[in-house]
């Protein structure tokens, strides 16, 4: 992903509410499963890391990002952002690579 269409991808995605918070319990399978199912309604999605989280969401992010095989578009302070692409039909056409 090039830094343009990443920061295309933050500009959709200044809109967007979490959608997902990790809690003290962290990254638990069921939540994982969840945030999987998401990408099936949503090509973009933001999740909140709660303060009684102990893990750093840059960690947590990149687990997430491997276990649903999709892109950390960015993480600022306690959220961030992912991205997936729909492979039948995206919604979301990002800018061309030069």
């Amino acid at each position: 992903m090039t830094s343009k269409q990443r920061a295309y991808l933050k500009s959709l995605a200044n809109n967007l509410d979490p959608i997902f918070q990790v809690g003290k319990s962290n990254l638990t399978p069921e939540l994982t499963a969840a945030i999987g199912e998401a990408f099936h309604n949503n090509e973009l999605i933001k999740i909140g890391v709660l303060k009684n989280c102990a893990d750093d969401p840059g960690e947590i992010a990149q687990i997430v990002a491997e276990r649903t095989h999709s892109q950390v578009v960015q993480v600022i302070g306690k959220k961030f952002i992912l991205y997936k692409p729909d492979q039948d039909k995206p919604k979301i056409v990002l800018p061309r690579a030069k």
